[in-house]
């Protein structure tokens, strides 16, 4: 009986630590893809914010703006002057962006009416701000810059996302992101009439803060976005978290929303956005 007793509490203990380590898979996949959704959001946010600049940089009568319509129409932008700032509000109800991702709510941008500084600092905050049902909260900056970088000699716009923001997701998860992203205009910004052959290049590192822990992503091989596509193509995102290592590689340039997201050796492809 006391041997039969032993190998029950054998077999239970063994099944208990079989659980736990699907559960710790299923969670660690479920956050490292979620980490990978906010990737795209902070492109996203990114594009609208400068979007926003662009389109004010053109009114003010500036000949030699970005032209960049991200935006599509179901989009609605209120403008509001000061002396000496410019603020847009930017209001989605159910509208579908150029890469398939939909969006709810607004953004504010906000900034200078002097344009002629060599550093130049726009505001975004988000208000009741849906991204695919995933609202997204907090504020902060986009520095822009003319520069020469190890991405392009040649000086191109270069925008700095300073990142703070909050995502809870529709299964309760909720997640937050400090960080730096750095997004260059590598092809595309000698032709400011023509936005669709706009290339971009995106650096940067980043702490995500999921229940389980922090996880830690810097990217290592720079993300590649395409407007005519609107979606990242190209790239690899590092990540170290508690459960051990991981990345997320977006492809060899084709147009998709697809990623192989590989954990601890094991890759899986894995669909983002809609």
């Amino acid at each position: 009986m006391k041997i039969t007793k032993f190998i029950l509490a054998i077999t239970i203990i063994v099944f208990s630590i079989s659980c736990n380590k699907e559960e710790e898979k299923a969670s660690t996949s479920e956050e490292l893809k979620a980490n990978a959704q906010m990737d795209i959001i902070s492109d996203d946010v990114s594009k609208i914010v400068e979007d926003q600049y662009d389109a004010q940089f053109a009114e003010s009568g500036r000949t030699s703006a970005i032209i960049a319509p991200f935006l599509p129409s179901c989009a609605s932008v209120t403008v509001s002057l000061t002396e000496t700032t410019w603020t847009r509000t930017v209001t989605f109800d159910e509208c579908t962006l150029p890469n398939g991702n939909v969006l709810n709510g607004q953004i504010i941008a906000t900034g200078s009416l002097n344009f002629d500084t060599p550093s130049y600092v726009i505001n975004y905050s988000f208000v009741d701000f849906y991204h695919n049902d995933i609202l997204i909260e907090g504020n902060r900056t986009v520095t822009r810059t003319m520069a020469s970088t190890t991405a392009l000699t040649t000086v191109h716009p270069v925008a700095t996302m300073d990142i703070n923001m909050s995502a809870t997701f529709p299964s309760g998860l909720e997640v937050t992101r400090v960080g730096t992203r750095i997004r260059e205009m590598i092809e595309g910004f000698d032709t400011p009439l023509n936005w669709i052959d706009n290339i971009f290049s995106i650096t940067g590192n980043w702490v995500t803060t999921f229940p389980s822990g922090t996880r830690t992503s810097t990217i290592s091989t720079p993300l590649r976005v395409r407007m005519n596509c609107g979606n990242i193509v190209r790239g690899v995102i590092d990540v170290v978290g508690p459960f051990g290592t991981a990345s997320i590689n977006f492809g060899d340039g084709t147009c998709d929303n697809l990623a192989v997201l590989t954990i601890n050796g094991t890759a899986t492809t894995i669909t983002l956005g809609n």
